[in-house]
């Protein structure tokens, strides 16, 4: 990591405290080292936005944030836990107070959209069946659609079920909510409404946001920060500011979506597929 980027990551006096706090994750799978020595802070109420190309280890970092594996070496602090101390009833308690949209929705699809977003609070809350009903039609009023909770997953349009999931993911009013690529798979305008309302969930209900995506125009839209993530290394983590006027040659060549793949010569390929390179 640059120095440019830990000075970005530790920030200036007087900022908020960190939510997220990660130093030398290292992780991989098998053989295959995924993540080298990263150094991360998400801080109190800020989106920060991770990205990085197909393969630059961002869902696997993600993994590690909301608590799914352990790093292989490194230390990872939510919410001030050390998640590695932490014992499996803990560890619950801490996912209590986060919430996860994945990429695909993830809703289960024998389960209305109003039920799907009621299984958090019936799993974990002790509540009356009434007050969960108010409680799935509040998050289904923030994140507008209102008047659909009745519907199964398979009736809604892609959008609507990336709507529908962060209903699920807030429901329980985390203190911290994880995006796995929201705009993925996503036309211009639905893609520019859900950044829309990725900034009112910050703003009314003072979260801290954490969105994984490779969506450069989005990141733009939405992130107080970015943390560039290459090949398993952090590149850069900075203000849009110093993100869009960085040096690199790799961030700039991402950001303006030049491609960085050597060309290869019809000799040398049928050399490489016969084994003979």
């Amino acid at each position: 990591m640059s120095r440019q980027a830990s000075i970005a990551a530790s920030g200036p006096p007087g900022v908020k405290p960190p939510v997220v706090e990660a130093r030398g994750l290292c992780a991989g799978y098998g053989r295959t080292q995924v993540l080298h020595d990263v150094d991360l802070d998400v801080r109190d109420g800020e989106i920060m936005v991770i990205m990085g190309g197909s393969g630059s280890g961002k869902s696997t970092l993600l993994r590690l944030l909301i608590g799914l594996e352990l790093p292989q070496s490194g230390s990872l602090r939510l919410l001030g836990h050390e998640t590695s101390r932490l014992g499996p009833i803990e560890m619950l308690d801490l996912r209590r107070r986060m919430g996860v949209a994945f990429q695909s929705g993830a809703l289960f699809s024998s389960m209305s959209v109003a039920e799907n977003i009621k299984l958090p609070l019936r799993e974990h809350a002790k509540l009356d069946e009434a007050t969960m009903d108010i409680m799935a039609r509040l998050k289904l009023e923030v994140v507008n659609l209102s008047g659909f909770g009745h519907l199964m997953p398979a009736e809604l349009s892609g959008g609507m079920l990336k709507r529908a999931a962060i209903a699920r993911a807030i429901v329980m009013d985390p203190k911290v909510l994880f995006f796995d690529e929201p705009s993925a798979g996503l036309d211009p305008i639905v893609s520019a409404a859900l950044d829309e309302l990725i900034l009112r969930l910050r703003d009314a209900m003072d979260m801290t946001i954490v969105v994984v995506t490779h969506e450069v125009e989005s990141a733009f839209k939405i992130a107080d920060r970015i943390t560039i993530l290459d090949r398993g290394r952090i590149l850069e983590v900075g203000t849009q500011d110093e993100v869009r006027n960085s040096g690199n040659q790799r961030i700039q060549d991402m950001l303006h979506r030049r491609s960085t793949a050597e060309p290869l010569e019809p000799a040398a390929y049928l050399r490489r597929l016969t084994g003979d390179a």
